[in-house]
C-alpha cells in the first residue's frame, strides 16, 4: 500500500479523502493557493504545499505546478477529487510518466467517456439504452431542422464537449431548432474550443438518475445501487438521495448491469457513476460516464456501507475488489444537501465574507440514524470568490425516506451558519415540498415550483402556533431570568405574568402560559393547548425544544420585544407582548422600506468588470449595465425599467460589497 498521497483538490472534498487516507494509515499532503492557507484540508494534512496565487488557471490546475509539489513530497499516489485535474487526460499521462499512481481510471476511459459523441457510440455497442438522436456531423442549421423532424421534437441540441448546461438547447419546431443549432454552436466555440453539436429527443418528464459503479484492474465490476439527482437549479445539483423514490427492483437491475457492461467496454478501473435520464414510464437512457468521485457519493457510502475513496485507493495499488454484486445490498435511505455560499433571496447569487458563526449538526451514527457532514470550512474562515461556492454536503440517514427527510428537515434548522448568504433556507423549504416528499419530481422542479425565485417559507398554522407556544415559553424563562438580574423583587417569578399575545406572520395569538418544573402549557384563546419542554437558557442561539413530544429546533436572536426565529425556510419576527403592550401595537405606524427603485445596489461582494453605460445615457428594460464578477462567475446587471442615468458610482476593476450603489437614474 502506500505509504503517502497527495490530494490535487481542495476544501471539502480534500478533507473527505484525507480522512479515508488516515483511516488506512496513509499520510497526506494538500497543495494549497495564496487564498487557501489556512484553510482546513491543509490543517488536517500531514503536510502541505503551497502552489500559487488564488486563481485556479495559476494554482490548482496548473499539471506543472502540481507535478513539483509531488516531486517535493514524495507523493506515491494523487487523488484528484473532483472539478479542476480529476478528469484531465494530460494530468493521468503526466503521472503515469512519472511512476505516479493516479486514483482514478484509465487515461483512456477518460478521453473515451470525455467526449459526448464518442461516449454515446461505446455505449451503444455496449448495448446501453441511448437516447435516440443523430451523432453524426451536423453541417448548417439546416441540415439541424432535416435531423430534427427525423428524431421527432421536442429535440436537445447539445454541445459534444459541453457541460455544466453550456451549449445546450431545447427545440420544439422548426424556427427553434435553427436558433438553436446556431446558439449552441457559438456558445460552444466560446467555451470549449469545439463546436461539435449533436441532436438527440428530448425526454418528457425526466428525472435524473446516476449509478455508481465500481471495478478494478483484474475485469471485476459491481454497481452500488443509484442516486437521484432530479433536484437541480441551471443543470447544477443541489438535493440528491439514494436509493431513488422512482425505481423498482427490476429498473434498478437493468440500468445496474448496462453500467457495469458500459465500465467494462472502456476498460474501467476505479470508482465512476453512469448517468441516465429517466422518463415518467421507466425507460431509462444513456447521458453520460463520469470518470471520477461525484459530490454525492456520500450516500450511496451509507446505503451501502462502502467507503468508495477507499476503494478508489485499493484499485489504484492494484488491488482487486472484494466485494461482488450478490454482496452488495442497499440498507435504509439517505439523502445529501448542498449547502451553498449563494443568497436565495438575491436569486442565488453567490456571498463571500467571513463566517462568523459555523456550527453544524452534530455527527452521529446509530442503528437508527445518520448525520454526517462533510465540509472545507470552518468558523471564523473566509468564503474566497475565486472557487465553487459549496460550503459543505449535509447527509442524513435512517431506516426510511420519510424517516431520512424528518432527520434533515431537523439538522437543517440546527445547522448554524452567519456572516454571509447561504441557501438553508431554501434547502428547508424543498425538504417540506409535497412533491418531494411524495418522490414525484422531475429536473424541472425547481424551475416549476419556483419561478420567480426564493422568496421565504410562509409557514402553515399548525407550525406558527408551535413557534408561538414555544417563543412564549422561552420569553417566559427570559423574564425571570431578567427579573432575578435586576433583584428588585425577592419573589421574582410573581412579577412575570401568565397572559401574553405572541404575533408573528402577521397572525396574533393570544394565550396563557402555566408553568412548571417540567415545562410549560400553553393554552391558546380557542382552547387548544400545546405543552413545551426544554433546557434552552437566554442568550443560546440555538433552541432545541419539544413541542407536544415533537422535535422543534429553532435558530434563536433576542430582538426588542421578542425573537428573530428562524425555521423550516421561513426567517420570522416573533412579538411575545402582554396584553396591553398588544393593544398599544395596534397604533403603531408600520415602518416603511426605503424607496431604492431609483438606484441599483450591488447584489454581491465582488469585483466590477465592466460598466456599460455613462451618466446622460438612456436605458431601456432588460439592457446590460454592468457586469459583476465574483466566484468563477460573470454576473451582468440588468436595467428593470426604462430610465436615465444620472450618476455612475462605480468603475471597472473597483471592490464592491452588498448594497454598495453603484448607480443612480432619474
Amino acid at each position: 500500500m502506500f505509504d503517502k498521497i497527495l490530494i490535487a483538490n481542495r476544501g471539502e472534498i480534500a478533507c473527505r479523502v484525507i480522512k479515508s487516507a488516515q483511516k488506512m494509515g496513509i499520510k497526506t499532503v494538500a497543495i494549497y493557493s495564496d487564498a487557501d492557507k489556512q484553510a482546513l484540508h491543509v490543517k488536517m494534512a500531514d503536510e502541505a504545499v503551497h502552489i500559487g496565487p488564488p486563481p485556479a488557471n495559476q494554482s490548482y490546475i496548473v499539471i506543472d505546478k502540481v507535478m513539483e509539489a509531488i516531486r517535493e513530497t514524495g507523493a506515491q499516489a494523487v487523488h484528484p477529487g473532483y472539478g479542476f485535474l480529476s478528469e484531465n487526460p494530460k494530468f493521468a499521462e503526466a503521472l503515469a510518466a512519472e511512476g505516479i499512481a493516479f486514483v482514478g481510471p484509465p487515461v483512456g476511459a477518460i478521453e473515451k467517456m470525455g467526449d459526448k459523441i464518442t461516449s454515446k457510440k461505446i455505449a451503444q455497442e455496449a448495448g446501453v439504452s441511448t437516447v435516440p438522436g443523430y451523432m453524426g456531423l451536423i453541417e448548417d442549421a439546416e441540415d439541424a431542422v432535416k435531423i430534427s423532424n427525423q428524431v421527432g421534437y421536442p429535440v436537445m441540441i447539445k454541445a459534444s464537449a459541453g457541460g455544466g448546461g453550456k451549449g445546450m438547447r431545447i427545440a420544439w419546431n422548426d424556427d427553434e431548432a435553427r436558433e438553436g443549432f446556431q446558439s449552441s454552436k457559438n456558445e460552444a466555440a466560446n467555451s470549449f474550443g469545439d463546436d461539435r453539436i449533436f441532436i438527440e429527443k428530448f425526454v418528457t418528464q425526466p428525472r435524473h438518475i446516476e449509478i455508481q459503479v465500481l471495478a478494478d484492474a483484474h475485469g471485476n465490476c459491481v454497481y452500488l445501487g443509484e442516486r437521484e439527482c432530479s433536484i437541480q437549479r441551471r443543470n447544477q445539483k443541489v438535493i440528491e438521495e439514494a436509493p431513488s423514490p422512482f425505481l423498482d427492483p427490476e429498473t434498478r437491475k437493468a440500468m445496474g448491469e448496462q453500467s457495469v457492461a458500459l465500465a467494462k467496454a472502456v476498460g474501467y478501473a476505479s470508482a465512476g457513476t453512469v448517468e441516465f435520464i429517466v422518463d415518467g414510464d421507466r425507460n431509462f437512457y444513456f447521458l453520460e460516464m463520469n470518470t471520477r468521485l461525484q459530490v454525492e457519493h456520500p450516500v450511496t457510502e451509507l446505503i451501502t456501507d462502502v467507503d468508495l475513496v477507499e476503494q478508489m485507493i485499493r484499485v489504484a495499488n492494484g488491488e482487486p475488489l472484494t466485494i461482488t454484486q450478490d454482496d452488495v445490498k442497499l440498507n435504509g435511505w439517505a439523502i445529501e444537501s448542498r449547502l451553498y455560499a449563494e443568497d436565495p433571496y438575491r436569486g442565488f447569487l453567490p456571498s463571500i465574507g467571513r463566517l462568523t458563526r459555523y456550527r453544524p449538526p452534530a455527527e452521529i451514527v446509530t442503528d437508527t440514524a445518520v448525520v454526517r457532514n462533510d465540509t472545507g470550512v470552518f468558523e471564523g474562515g473566509e468564503i474566497s470568490m475565486y472557487y465553487d461556492p459549496m460550503i459543505a454536503k449535509l447527509c442524513t440517514w435512517a431506516p426510511t425516506r420519510a424517516e431520512a427527510i424528518e432527520g434533515m428537515r431537523n439538522a437543517l434548522d440546527g445547522f448554524e451558519v452567519e456572516g454571509i448568504g447561504h441557501n438553508l433556507p431554501f434547502l428547508s423549504a424543498v425538504m417540506d415540498h409535497d412533491k418531494f416528499t411524495s418522490g414525484n419530481m422531475t429536473t424541472a422542479f425547481i424551475e416549476e415550483e419556483f419561478p420567480e425565485g426564493f422568496d421565504g417559507v410562509t409557514l402553515d398554522d399548525a407550525s406558527l402556533r408551535r413557534i408561538a407556544a414555544a417563543t412564549v415559553a422561552m420569553n417566559r424563562v427570559a423574564e425571570i431570568r431578567r427579573t432575578r438580574v435586576s433583584g428588585r423583587m425577592s419573589n421574582h417569578e410573581r412579577k412575570v405574568g401568565d397572559d401574553w399575545v405572541v404575533t408573528v406572520q402577521g397572525e396574533s395569538y393570544p394565550v396563557t402560559v402555566a408553568a412548571d418544573s417540567e415545562g410549560a402549557t400553553v393554552t391558546f384563546d380557542d382552547g387548544a393547548s400545546h405543552r413545551v419542554a426544554s433546557d434552552w437558557t437566554p442568550g443560546d442561539l440555538l433552541a432545541t425544544l419539544d413541542v407536544d413530544g415533537t422535535p422543534l429546533v429553532l435558530k434563536v436572536e433576542k430582538k426588542t420585544g421578542g425573537f428573530r426565529v428562524r425555521s423550516r425556510g421561513a426567517d420570522l419576527r416573533v412579538f411575545v407582548r402582554n396584553p396591553r403592550q398588544a393593544e398599544l401595537a395596534k397604533l403603531m405606524p408600520e415602518k416603511v422600506a426605503p424607496d431604492t427603485s431609483k438606484l441599483l445596489l450591488c447584489p454581491m461582494p465582488g469585483l466590477i468588470v465592466k460598466v456599460d453605460v455613462a451618466v446622460g445615457d438612456e436605458v431601456q428594460e432588460g439592457q446590460a449595465l454592468c457586469t459583476v464578477e465574483a466566484m468563477k462567475m460573470e454576473n451582468i446587471l440588468r436595467a428593470e425599467r426604462t430610465g436615465v442615468v444620472s450618476k455612475v458610482n462605480a468603475a471597472a476593476g473597483e471592490s464592491l460589497a452588498v448594497d454598495d450603489i453603484i448607480m443612480e437614474f432619474e
